[in-house]
């Protein structure tokens, strides 16, 4: 019933916008508008909403990991579908009124509007929520607003967000990189107070993408879980260290432990558009070779999340012979986070003050691949490159290697990032939107 809801719900946080421009109304005159839910809303309006959040999170989710890939050289969307997926996102400059600039930006503010709008219809509720349920909704919102800002802001880099959107006729300043992330940080910790501040359970149901973290206790855990990763973009260790001690990060556990985008076949379901059929025509969403080539001997990571074709493919001047494969159907999750990732968050933030735990930690994950213990230096720096390397195979198409990259200083290296043709080139972030720009 849930996934139904969920699916029925997302229908009404289809409108296309920009952060400054208002939500379109539904065709239907008689039917409600997002905004009709700001004042007066009832228990069962609200609860809708908090639904609609997590529904909406999944809209162009494909967009986003595929074009981050993409450009981190991770893999290649050689189906021919569209030459922009080949030309102008490896070579620039992107155009900044063009989809690949704009669909992703609108989808992650999509998700901002929906949270904006969640906890203005609880402050302005006919329904009697306590102080503490209130905080509960407040939390679940910020939590993942945050996320969604996040995305975008790796997404935008240099060219900054706006993080203060709520009034669409006062919008905030655009802010740097770091002052983004520094930001989100401070939203993430007050949706933790919030939380720890909630009753023991929410007033609203959540999909089974979030099973071990349904209630605001073990949600704060997710939150706390996104936070580490923010504290490890601003290069904050000891920050990332105490963070993850209130995750759930669990160094013996089990790699897919985490928070997840959950799809279905059923009603307005949507399926996991990262799902490519192995073997079939059209689907030649294919692996940097380089990926292949530079891999371990035995890593099963690459057997499990890679396909090879009977002959490679060749299309704009761009050869592959492995398909990605990191999917194996079309509803599998797709994790906002997961345990495997923060082992690695752990490797990396204890280089430089227990280099035994970090490498203690990256054996973890090297022996679940089939890989012996590291057996490399252990100066900071190698040991640096060596969690960058396992997240480069553990994390492969989770959006994270043209971040990892750029943050290490590595996007002109071409040996960590290769250009295949001559005119291709490392871009560092997208566009600001000519919208904005205008706006």
């Amino acid at each position: 019933m849930l996934k139904n809801k969920l699916s029925i719900i997302v229908l009404l946080f289809t409108a296309t916008f920009f952060v400054g421009c208002e939500l379109d109304e539904l065709p239907n005159e008689n039917a409600p508008t997002l905004e009709s839910f700001a004042d007066g809303a009832s228990q069962a309006d609200v609860q809708s909403l908090a639904v609609g959040l997590e529904a909406v999170m999944r809209n162009d989710l494909e967009f986003h990991y595929q074009t981050v890939s993409y450009i981190g050289r991770e893999y290649y969307d050689l189906t021919g579908t569209d030459p922009r997926y080949t030309g102008e996102l490896l070579k620039g400059p992107l155009d900044n009124n063009g989809f690949l600039t704009t669909r992703a930006y609108t989808a992650w503010y999509r998700v901002v509007k929906a949270a904006n709008i969640l906890i203005t219809a609880v402050e302005n509720s006919e329904a009697g929520f306590t102080d503490s349920v209130k905080q509960s909704y407040y939390g679940y919102a910020n939590t993942l607003k945050a996320y969604a800002l996040l995305m975008v802001a790796n997404r935008q880099f240099s060219n900054g967000i706006r993080v203060d959107v709520a009034d669409p006729d006062n919008l905030g300043p655009f802010l740097g990189y770091q002052e983004a992330l520094t930001a989100i940080r401070n939203l993430l910790d007050d949706a933790n107070t919030d939380l720890s501040n909630s009753p023991t359970t929410f007033d609203f149901p959540i999909s089974s993408g979030f099973d071990g973290f349904n209630a605001p206790a073990t949600f704060a855990t997710f939150n706390r879980a996104i936070a580490a990763r923010v504290a490890l973009y601003q290069n904050n260790k000891a920050d990332v260290l105490s963070l993850l001690n209130n995750s759930f990060f669990d160094i013996a556990g089990g790699f897919n432990l985490g928070v997840a985008h959950i799809f279905g076949l059923t009603g307005n379901d949507v399926v996991n558009a990262q799902f490519y059929v192995l073997g079939q025509s059209g689907q030649e969403y294919m692996i940097h070779n380089s990926w292949i080539a530079d891999a371990e001997a035995g890593d099963t990571r690459v057997t499990n999340k890679s396909f090879m074709l009977p002959t490679p493919r060749l299309f704009d001047d761009l050869t592959a012979t492995h398909q990605m494969a990191l999917y194996r159907s079309n509803v599998d999750p797709v994790y906002l986070i997961r345990n495997e990732e923060l082992i690695l968050i752990y490797a990396e933030a204890n280089i430089g003050t227990n280099n035994t735990n970090a490498v203690n930690a990256l054996n973890v994950i090297r022996n679940a691949a089939g890989l012996a213990n590291y057996s490399g230096g252990t100066t900071d720096a190698e040991l640096e490159l060596e969690v960058l390397n396992q997240r480069r195979y553990s994390l492969i198409g989770e959006g994270h290697r043209w971040i990892d990259l750029r943050r290490f200083g590595l996007l002109n290296d071409t040996n960590f990032l290769p250009l295949d043709r001559t005119g291709d080139n490392a871009l560092d972030a997208f566009p600001t939107p000519f919208t904005e720009n205008a706006g």
